[in-house]
């Protein structure tokens, strides 16, 4: 088993969150994990982005090189097209359809949807309605992060586990939110992937 991750998206939407809890889910598998340091300006709400490597054997490197990643998770459109030079062939994009619109030449919202329109492999969901709508918007990361699981090669179970032993500090509430989120998310990618 071997999956390559590029987690993209802008300062404090959540992509730490989401991978500690696939580094949690994936240790607790006996996997090995490399995690780049996240690049970028997260503290000004700039583009931010990381690499995350899982196998079953060990990993040499950190870095995943053009052309290699199995899965873009971004919590931003134009944050996935800005990494799409790193998804393999058979790669898959999972993202949030609602921009953050955080510059001035922001491209059409539009234009966007029809470059993600584009890439055969993607799942493009609204996660901050998601969020809203079963758990809290601050659980908008979780219903992304339940939308690319099916294509983690991990346990479903095992990322509920993650997502409890990192949010149980803050109380059940929080937890019970969080899981709520990510099986909406999970459970709209596995009716789409389904058709």
């Amino acid at each position: 088993m071997k999956r390559d991750i590029i987690l993209a998206g802008v300062g404090g939407q959540g992509i730490l969150s989401i991978a500690t809890v696939i580094g949690r889910a994936a240790l607790n598998e006996g996997l090995h994990i490399k995690q780049a340091e996240v690049h970028g300006m997260s503290q000004r709400g700039g583009d931010v982005q990381s690499n995350l490597r899982i196998s079953s054997s060990n990993i040499a490197s950190d870095l995943i090189p053009l052309g290699c990643a199995d899965l873009i998770i971004s919590l931003e459109p134009m944050e996935a097209l800005r990494y799409l030079p790193y998804l393999s062939v058979k790669g898959w994009i999972v993202t949030n359809s609602t921009p953050f619109v955080n510059i001035d030449n922001y491209p059409n919202q539009d234009a966007l949807n029809a470059e993600l329109g584009r890439v055969d492999n993607s799942v493009v969901l609204d996660i901050d309605t998601f969020a809203r709508e079963v758990a809290s918007p601050r659980a908008a990361n979780m219903v992304l992060l339940g939308a690319a699981t099916p294509f983690l090669d991990i346990e479903p179970q095992s990322i509920e586990q993650g997502i409890i032993e990192i949010f149980n500090r803050k109380g059940d509430a929080v937890v019970q939110s969080n899981l709520a989120a990510f099986r909406a998310g999970y459970n709209h990618t596995k009716e789409r992937v389904n058709e």
